[in-house]
């Protein structure tokens, strides 16, 4: 009785969240969590982002921020209490005035195929035609392919899952390349014919994890939401995020990273930093990578992400990005 009391006084929680069909999930999911560590109820707010509205190519209206920019408002008024991104759409620049309480256990961060007649990537036919909305996806198949004499054709797409999904399924593509977290947070991996190994194709940075974000001032919120927060998954993504910033590169650049956790049996031991920046046609590649001990701080995995970046820069990664976001 007195603890139903107490969430009564203490009224729900609001969580900010896109309206598509993915963030209703994962929102889902992160309020179920936080319903757990506060003992109050959560309510999802619906908010439309530009991002959701435009259908031009991520690349054309910006990328950075695109789905972020009405959730971050809408915590600044006040209208909502927290809210929840999928990380890799963050700008890398965090305002002062909001904090990331809390990345939860990052989901599979790697790229899939869905393809028709179950086909695997390396099994699509001579000229077939591959969906993605991401540069990123292209530069890396595209580089694959060449050296890999497969002859394939990367088509620009938008859309929710069942747009994209859908294309293959009425014959438009033979296939479309999504993230395995997306599929799996809406109860859709069933419908995956092939994982991308990482050695093929490079996530974006951030890719699987999430961002639960709250008004810096609110204290007693943000150590609620920090009980979310994994460790490991927030000094991956850090490293991950500073490569992307150092690179001054936003969150539609071709860029790809994904930070390993290597370990000894039960033992996390070292950390190993991935990344690649390419040309979208696949021709110009600058792949390279890093291991040494997990950073045992934030400023750690910050200055491992900028060391990485430091190397592709001299080897002539700014070339490759087009526009790069200042």
């Amino acid at each position: 009785m007195n603890d139903t009391r107490r969430v009564n006084e203490a009224g729900a929680l609001r969580l900010g969240t896109r309206r598509s069909r993915l963030a209703m999930a994962q929102s889902g999911q992160v309020a179920e969590a936080v319903t757990r560590v506060t003992g109050r109820p959560v309510e999802l707010v619906e908010i439309t982002t530009y991002g959701d509205t435009s259908r031009e190519q991520l690349a054309q209206i910006g990328g950075t921020g695109v789905f972020v920019t009405a959730l971050r408002d809408a915590l600044l008024k006040g209208e909502v209490d927290f809210a929840v991104h999928s990380l890799k759409d963050l700008p890398t620049a965090q305002p002062d005035d909001l904090v990331v309480a809390a990345v939860p256990v990052r989901e599979d961060p790697r790229d899939v195929i869905v393809a028709r007649d179950a086909l695997k990537f390396t099994d699509l036919p001579s000229g077939s035609r591959i969906g993605t909305g991401a540069p990123r996806r292209m530069a890396q198949l595209n580089s694959y392919a060449r050296g890999h004499g497969l002859d394939i054709a990367t088509v620009p797409i938008r859309g929710n899952v069942d747009t994209r999904i859908g294309y293959v399924r009425g014959g438009e593509l033979d296939a479309v390349v999504l993230a395995a977290a997306g599929l799996n947070r809406i109860g859709r991996g069933d419908e995956v014919t092939d994982f991308l190994s990482v050695d093929t194709v490079l996530p974006a940075p951030g890719q699987g994890a999430l961002a639960i974000e709250c008004a810096a001032g609110n204290a007693d919120l943000v150590a609620a939401l920090a009980e979310l927060d994994d460790p490991f998954t927030r000094v991956a993504v850090t490293a991950e995020r500073s490569l992307l910033a150092a690179l001054e590169a936003g969150c539609s650049a071709p860029v790809g990273a994904l930070a390993d956790l290597l370990a000894d049996g039960q033992i996390v031991k070292e950390m190993r930093l991935r990344a690649v920046v390419g040309t979208t046609d696949g021709t110009r590649m600058v792949q390279l990578s890093t291991t040494g001990p997990v950073p045992e701080t934030h400023d750690g995995a910050m200055a491992l992400g900028r060391e990485l970046a430091a190397e592709m820069l001299a080897q002539g990664a700014a070339g490759l990005m087009g526009e790069r976001a200042h």
